[in-house]
Formats: structure tokens, sequence, C-alpha cells
């Protein structure tokens, strides 16, 4: 049975295809570049303008043009060829990461080249994940996206909130913040390089007509049109969107402050328990990606969603460091999991000419409620008790799940389109 449900070569099994080989070599070099430079721009930051106001804005530029360019980047990628957006990008992000060391390197830089930086790196990563989502599908066979996103699960972050930000450090630490860019234009230009072998393959053909073609807004509310009449999809955005206002805040804005009350040590703490939530994203990620993917795929994967939440009633109950390191390290599990499983679904399910609009909606619709959810965690805090809000936060996303799963008509989509059944 072992053998049968869980190959532990499936997960590596698209490492066999050589342009798989070159995008995920690409696509964790350029994650651990993000990933360094979070670190690098904060302290060329503070060491041209020690203001958090300073820090806050420039910081703010990489979020300001994901958003900006999230709904377009699925446009373009549904539009042009995948290949050559995914060069593009990491050739136009080399260059603009190499004058940032350049000016850095020769005491010229100031605060608004680093948020101009900061915002091209935002934006070339709403035309990328488009693009590389849409293109995956045309690299692997079907059976096989399962695996691949479940690697790219584990990658992302294995290197860009792991060996990134920790090299960053120690660069910037040992040297100065013009070094550490220096480093990130090199990956980025490794991975430029690594991109150029991506072999040519033909573009399927648009199914769209030909006046929708020439507009790019025709392009646009024919995505947005086809999201809302599959139920499944709208349901699923609907509840990701809601999860993500959820759980966000009290995550990033008030474990630190929960983590303050309870330990002495709360900065090493605090780092344990976001350690614990990465590693079980990547572990989550990799068990699915070890599997069949599930008969009750959609079933499968609102359930991860929402009832990976519930330990989030013992990040607000309990007190001991043992609990709140495997409840959190559960809700990243779950939630890579979900993750996994959703970007396969994408993949197989919407049409190949659909695949980078539905991806940059997705994408738009996290990026936007994910700082609301911020903003608002202090705020109700003030109102309302930290424990009390990550009991609610581990309670209300089960019950929205079984909204979902009733009004996206989630079994009915399961026996129309089975996948990978036998």
């Amino acid at each position: 049975m072992s053998e049968k449900k869980f190959d532990r070569m499936r997960a590596l099994r698209p490492l066999a295809t050589r342009d798989y080989r070159l995008l995920f070599a690409a696509v964790g070099i350029e994650v651990f570049g993000t990933g360094m430079w979070t670190i690098v721009m904060v302290f060329q930051v503070l060491a041209l303008d020690d203001s958090p106001l300073a820090l806050s804005a420039v910081a703010t530029g990489m979020s300001l043009g994901l958003f900006a360019f999230s709904i377009l980047g699925g446009v373009v990628a549904d539009r042009f060829s995948k290949r050559r957006i995914i060069i593009t990008v990491q050739g136009s992000t080399a260059v603009v990461m190499g004058m940032v060391a350049v000016l850095s390197l020769s005491g010229t830089i100031e605060l608004w080249h680093v948020g101009v930086a900061s915002f091209a790196m935002g934006a070339g990563s709403a035309f990328f994940y488009p693009a590389y989502s849409a293109y995956l599908p045309e690299v692997l066979p079907a059976e096989q996206l399962l695996a691949a996103n479940g690697l790219e699960g584990a990658l992302r972050p294995s290197m860009g909130q792991g060996l990134g930000p920790a090299l960053g450090g120690i660069v910037v630490g040992l040297f100065f913040p013009a070094i550490g860019a220096a480093i990130v234009a090199g990956s980025y230009l490794v991975a430029f390089v690594i991109t150029l072998f991506l072999s040519h393959r033909d573009e399927p053909v648009r199914g769209t007509s030909p006046e929708e073609r020439a507009s790019i807004w025709g392009d646009l509310r024919a995505g947005v049109s086809y999201v809302s009449r599959t139920r499944w999809l709208l349901w699923t955005l609907i509840f990701g969107s809601s999860l993500a206002l959820i759980i966000q805040g009290p995550i990033e804005v008030l474990l630190p402050f929960l983590t303050r009350d309870r330990f002495e040590d709360a900065e090493a703490t605090f780092g344990f328990l976001l350690a614990a939530y990465g590693i079980g994203g990547a572990v989550g990620s990799l068990v699915v990606s070890s599997l069949k993917l599930p008969r009750r795929y959609l079933t499968f994967m609102i359930v991860c969603w929402g009832g990976g939440t519930l330990p989030l009633v013992v990040i607000g109950v309990a007190n001991n460091l043992i609990l709140m390191l495997g409840a959190l390290f559960i809700v990243g599990a779950t939630t890579g999991a979900g993750v996994v499983v959703w970007g396969t679904l994408l993949q197989r399910l919407v049409p190949l000419d659909m695949i980078g609009r539905v991806a940059s909606l997705d994408f738009f619709v996290s990026i936007a409620f994910m700082p609301v959810s911020i903003a608002i965690a202090g705020p109700l805090s003030l109102l309302v008790p930290i424990p009390t809000i990550f009991v609610i936060a581990g309670v209300i996303p089960p019950v929205l799940a079984l909204i979902a799963l009733m009004a996206g008509r989630m079994r009915e989509s399961e026996v129309r389109h089975p996948l990978d059944a036998h």
C-alpha cells in the first residue's frame, strides 16, 4: 500500500525533464536573490536614512510593484511567449540590481534609487509568476504538475525565507550593503543565463475572438468572466482571500506581542515560531507532491486550508512553546499542501490560454487582502485580547470552508473532471 500511495521518487520525477531542471534552478536562484534583497534593502536604507518612515516607504515599493502589475502580468502571459517573458524579467532585474550595486559601491546611491529597485523587483514578479504558471504545463505532462508544484512549494521558504536572508545578513554584517546588492545582481544574472537555454516551444492557439485579442481590456474581461462563471474557481478565490484576511495579520503582527508576553527571550522564540511555520510549509508541500492527486482534490484542498487553521486556537490558549511550535508547523504544513494542490488545479483544469490571467487574479486578490489583514490586526487588538483573536482566527475558517464546499459545488466538479483516478 505504501508503494502505491507514497512514492518517494514521485516528487523528483519532474527533474528528469531538461526544461524543468532549468526552470527549477532559475526559480531557486531568483527566490534566493529576492530573499537576500529583503535584508540588503533594509540595511542600505538605514545607511542612507536611519528612519522607520524611510524604511517603511521603501519596503512598500515591492508590494506596490506587485499590486500595480499583477493583473497586467496575467494578460501579458496569455498573449505573448512565456519563455520570453521569463527571460526578460530575469534579465531586467539583473540590470536593475546591477545598477544599484554600482551606485552603492560608488557612494552615489540615494534613497529613491533603492525604492525604484524594490518597485522594479515587485513588478518583475508580477510578470514572472503568471508566465511561469502558464509555462509549466507546456514543459511537463499533467501527471507531474503536482510534484513540480510541491518542489517549488518547498523551494520558496527554504531559499526565500531561509538561505537568502541568512546569507544577506552575514554579508552585510561582514562587509556593507553594496556587496550584498552585487550578489543579488549576480544571482539574477545567473538565472537569466539559465533561462536562455529553455527550449523554444510552439505557443498554444488562443481561443478568444479576434476582437478580444485586440484589446488588453478584452483579455482581462474574458478572464474575469471565466472566473465568475466557474463556480469552483470563484468560490476557492473567495475562500482563499477570506483566509488571507483572517490569519495573515494575527501571525505577522500579533504573534510577536503574544511571544513577548509569554516568554523571556521573545526575539529568539518568535524566530523559532516563524521557522516552524515555514518548515511546516516545506514539509507539507513535499508530502503532497509525493502522493497522487486525491480523487476529492477540491475537498482535500479546502479542508487543508479550513481545517488547518484550527491549531491557531492552541496559539491563543497555550503557554507551552512546544505546543505552539507544533501548532504553527501544522498550520504551515496544511497551508503548503493546499497551495500545491491549488497551483496544480489551475494548470490542469483552467484552459491553457487562460492560466496566466486566472493566476494573476489569484495573485491580485491575495496581495490585496494581506495588507488589509496586517493593517487591521493592530487596532483590533486594542478592542479584543490577542489570545481571543487567535482563537477566532482558528475557528472561523472551517465554517467558511464548509460554505465554500457547498456554494462552489466542489463535489460536482470533482465528478465532472476526474484527475489521476487510475
